[in-house]
């Protein structure tokens, strides 16, 4: 029996968030200065080599036909279709509000759980996500001269990654996390190749500030999948999942101190509407699980 230990997985899930949030930082200063393109199939590049020498050394083949078909095809091509569009919302608004946006994909994949996997989702969670969606519509002010546009690409991202999510639960149980994960920056690569080619740009050259930033964005990107990785293997997932929200709150401390932003008002409401909606949603799945549990345990 697996072993459970719900402290040092909630640990390992609030420093994966940091992890995640400080990646942002520094894909945002890259796609800020090289075309979002390029830092993205950069980063692709990255990341494959250094998962793909994981996945070799324990056993996982990558150069696999099966990688090419079915819920491994559509989960990589879902993460590149999403990093796409959230590499380039990151050049083009404010981080945090990328980063509140993005707390946003719990209730998505929610919602495309009950419409394409029949799973059953009652009127409070129903509740929860109009809620969320409100938070959303909130944080984006689409009714004053402050909407930004491109905030619309963030919620696209949140309803590709929902795909992604959906396409893992699909997912053979015999394939292994790290060819899913090799084959997801491997799709980096045309992805970003492609929306070079899209926008227009050429390569630009890449100074020393920008190998850093790319660099340490690679670096906690990493650690930060290694340690998300390890808290939803190490603990329930009902009780750590809810810790991924601490990523807005190291997203916007990153977004004050190192970019000079100044959230407003709206952002932070709808911020804590998107919060609230998805934690309601997490307690109300954890209680359904133990209805469901108790139902069918021996008597």
């Amino acid at each position: 029996m697996r072993k459970t230990d719900n402290p040092a997985a909630t640990l390992l899930m609030v420093g994966s968030m940091a992890a995640f949030a400080v990646e942002d930082l520094f894909l945002k200063r890259a796609a800020m200065a090289l075309p979002p393109g390029q830092v993205i199939a950069m980063t692709g590049f990255g990341g494959a080599l250094v998962f793909w020498l994981i996945a070799y050394l324990r056993g996982q083949p990558i150069l696999t036909r099966r990688a090419l078909r079915g819920a491994p095809l559509l989960r990589a091509l879902s993460e590149a279709g999403a990093t796409m569009l959230y590499v380039t919302a990151l050049a083009l608004i404010p981080l945090s509000i990328n980063s509140a946006l993005l707390q946003a994909s719990p209730l998505v994949v929610t919602l495309g759980a009950a419409l394409f996997l029949g799973e059953p989702v009652g009127w409070r969670r129903w509740s929860a996500i109009a809620v969320g969606f409100g938070g959303v519509l909130i944080v984006l002010q689409p009714w004053t001269d402050q909407f930004q546009i491109a905030g619309l690409l963030t919620v696209l991202c949140v309803v590709v990654l929902a795909a992604r999510d959906l396409a893992t639960r699909a997912m053979p149980a015999e394939i292994g996390t790290f060819q899913l994960t090799t084959w997801a920056y491997l799709a980096l690569v045309p992805a970003g190749l492609l929306l070079m080619v899209l926008a227009a740009e050429g390569a630009e050259p890449v100074t020393v500030t920008r190998w850093l930033d790319l660099g340490l964005a690679l670096v906690s990107g990493l650690f930060g999948y290694y340690a998300v990785t390890s808290a939803m293997r190490l603990g329930e997932v009902a009780v750590v999942a809810p810790f991924r929200y601490t990523r807005l709150v190291f997203a916007l401390t990153l977004a004050v101190v190192f970019l000079g932003e100044r959230p407003g008002p709206a952002m932070l409401i709808g911020a804590a509407l998107i919060i609230g909606s998805g934690l309601y949603t997490f307690a109300r799945e954890r209680m359904r699980a133990k209805a469901s549990a108790a139902a069918t345990a021996p008597r």
